[in-house]
């Protein structure tokens, strides 16, 4: 006989109350293997979504969900190890340029990466656009190429918190993805299992980010901060700007290109910022503080550990990129200054022109995307290019059209608009452990 049963656990929490440890245990094991159905769990994400969990319940989520699957040791490695999470953005490809930067400076970086759903780009599809790079790595190809190189990015294996996956499939068709319990616990029981020794979390805000307004990415970043020091991971947080898309780009191989400018000691100013900053946290968790990351990104070595990643996983650094078969130019239609550039609008875009997808597992296009030409504080004139819109399938470019349609505004010169100008700044806020 079962010292819990499904019934319970859904009605306790319905009912206002705080989950049990052995409740919390109970339910994650005997989901992950098939007692407790996916309708009985439903129901209990829809009534944390509605009821929320205490510090101590998402704790003992967390660490059930870890318990659910294997842990990875990093501790053979002659280096200390960080990494690095993002809550996803437009434009966010930060992870391609930061990885082997943080390598290059002396800290390993197992970067487990996932895939794109919806208008956020997923750092795996970038990289498959890479001709010959793979993603799917054994763990001790990993643990070598940590060794041998300092960084990798690459699938997570189907053995890290299972109930996890299968958690995060169901939360996305029942309208419970917003939970922030049932994020935090997403996020760090896959971030913990990996075995890193420091992270740095990115928890955008913004338009173009799944947390619209700065409360509520606080609550997320402080939430996952705690769970990330209770489990022995010196864990910090930045909330970064997401109403503005990052960069100049947003697709698949665009986003790789232009990661390859910003390793060229080039590229948009304000990638490299957030490149930087980060890389300067995850040196400081990792307890390094004698290497400036900007001096790598000039020198060249961290360009040197980028081709060194890419050839280990079987992809051709110096191959050229795929190209979409189509563009259409968007040009500015009045003279004026640039003053808002919607991310979710030109996330959208993207996505409708065939970079992301709209469901698990459907392909995506390599090439397409969508450049922008001017960003907010920029003069444009009327008649240049404002957007190329790029896909291998010109019937995409109505629907990508309408979702960039008021996504921008140019205001005239010497009106209140540009007077009153001024741009957000990149990091808002640093969130530590209490």
């Amino acid at each position: 006989m079962s010292e819990h049963d499904a019934v319970e656990v859904i009605a306790a929490k319905r009912d206002g109350a705080a989950l049990s440890d052995s409740q919390i245990d109970w339910v994650i094991a005997n989901y992950t293997n098939g007692e407790v159905a996916d309708e009985q769990m439903s129901a209990l994400a829809m009534a944390i979504l509605l009821n929320g969990m205490d510090r101590r319940e998402i704790a003992r989520w967390t660490q059930a969900m870890i318990a659910s699957g294997e842990r990875m040791d990093f501790s053979s490695l002659s280096r200390p190890t960080a990494d690095k999470h993002s809550t996803g953005g437009v434009g966010d490809k930060i992870t391609l340029p930061l990885a082997p930067l943080v390598a290059a400076c002396g800290v390993a970086v197992p970067q487990l990466s996932g895939r794109g759903l919806g208008h956020t780009g997923g750092t795996l599809d970038k990289l498959e656009a890479i001709p010959g790079w793979r993603a799917a790595l054994s763990n001790a190809d990993m643990l070598a190429q940590l060794q041998e190189i300092g960084a990798v990015i690459c699938a997570a294996g189907s053995g890290l918190a299972p109930a996890d996956k299968k958690l995060y499939a169901l939360r996305d068709v029942t309208g419970t993805v917003e939970a922030i319990p049932l994020i935090a616990s997403s996020i760090m029981s896959k971030k913990i299992a990996e075995g890193t020794g420091s992270l740095v979390l990115d928890v955008k805000v913004g338009t173009g980010a799944f947390m619209k307004d700065l409360p509520r990415a606080r609550e997320l970043a402080e939430t996952m901060v705690a769970l990330g020091t209770g489990a022995g991971v010196h864990t910090v947080a930045l909330l970064t700007d997401m109403s503005t898309p990052l960069g100049l780009t947003a697709g698949n191989a665009i986003e790789v290109a232009e990661s390859v400018e910003v390793l060229a000691g080039g590229g948009p100013a304000d990638v490299v910022e957030l490149t930087v900053a980060l890389a300067r946290e995850m040196l400081a968790g990792a307890g390094i503080s004698d290497v400036d990351p900007a001096e790598k990104l000039a020198d060249g070595s961290a360009m040197d550990v980028w081709k060194a990643m890419i050839r280990a996983q079987d992809g051709d650094p110096d191959a050229p990129l795929p190209t979409a078969r189509e563009e259409h130019v968007v040009t500015a239609p009045t003279t004026g200054r640039l003053v808002r550039l919607d991310a979710m609008a030109v996330g959208m875009a993207a996505w409708r022109l065939g970079a992301g997808r709209a469901r698990q597992g459907a392909e995506v296009q390599a090439g397409a995307g969508v450049v922008w030409h001017a960003r907010p504080g920029d003069e444009v004139r009327q008649g240049t290019p404002l957007f190329t819109l790029l896909t291998d399938e010109p019937e995409r470019f109505d629907r990508a059209l309408a979702s960039l349609e008021g996504g921008f505004d140019i205001a005239p010169a010497g009106s209140a608009e540009v007077t009153a100008y001024a741009a957000e700044p990149l990091v808002i806020d640093r969130v530590v452990a209490d």
